[in-house]
């Protein structure tokens, strides 16, 4: 785990450890584990055991429930869905959901940390895949579909989405990028129709960069 803490715009100090006690005094916590409700519920609610009640909890989903969630925190009135996107140097928006029972306080904090971070904050509805995803993953889902019509090549397809497009990374690259584990979650997730061939791919552990081998080999 990293704890960071903003020094009042001198700079952030840094601890990594790998127990919860690094968070103890922490005043802004951000879960980042893997896109599953059950094990984020369970350790937001192991967090919530041990901050101190004005400590805000936020999650980086980017298609589960923010309500749900927060309701698993036990600390709803001071929660956020804090959705951020890869790669996170270069993608100036995030994405905030508030439960309904966030207080002003939290909404202003949440807003107050993205501008700390340089980031443009644009609160959204707490719906499947809010609104990057929702619209982005039906698209990539079908690059793979017109590449398996096609046989087209992936390097085609997203150099056509780049530079027919003006798209920074085509949407083969960004499956990649994204994770075609993670991807595959956040389609099931919204109810988009994934491809049988990512699922074949996940299953195979051709996951993307991470796993060194998706539409790409890296």
């Amino acid at each position: 785990m990293l704890a960071a803490k903003l020094d009042g715009g001198a700079g952030v100090s840094v601890r990594v450890g790998s127990e919860l006690s690094v968070l103890d005094d922490r005043t802004f916590v951000v879960e980042a584990i893997v896109e599953q409700h059950d094990a984020k519920a369970e350790l937001l609610r192991a967090l919530n055991d041990r901050l101190e009640a004005d400590a805000i909890l936020a999650t980086t989903t980017s298609s589960l429930s923010v309500e749900r969630l927060a309701e698993a925190s036990e600390r709803p009135d001071r929660f956020v869905g804090l959705h951020v996107f890869n790669p996170v140097h270069k993608m100036e928006l995030v994405e905030l959901v508030f439960p309904e029972a966030a207080s002003e306080e939290t909404r202003e904090r949440a807003r107050n940390l993205c501008s700390a971070l340089g980031k443009t904050a644009v609160e959204v509805p707490d719906t499947p895949g809010f609104v990057v995803n929702a619209l982005l993953f039906p698209y990539l889902f079908e690059a793979v579909r017109l590449m398996e019509r096609t046989g087209l090549a992936p390097e085609a397809i997203d150099t056509c989405m780049r530079l027919g497009a003006g798209h920074p990374l085509g949407p083969l690259a960004l499956l990649d990028l994204v994770g075609l584990d993670v991807s595959q979650a956040i389609g099931d997730t919204i109810g988009a129709d994934v491809p049988q061939l990512v699922r074949t791919m996940v299953a195979e552990g051709a996951l993307g960069r991470k796993s060194g081998h998706g539409f790409y080999v890296y």
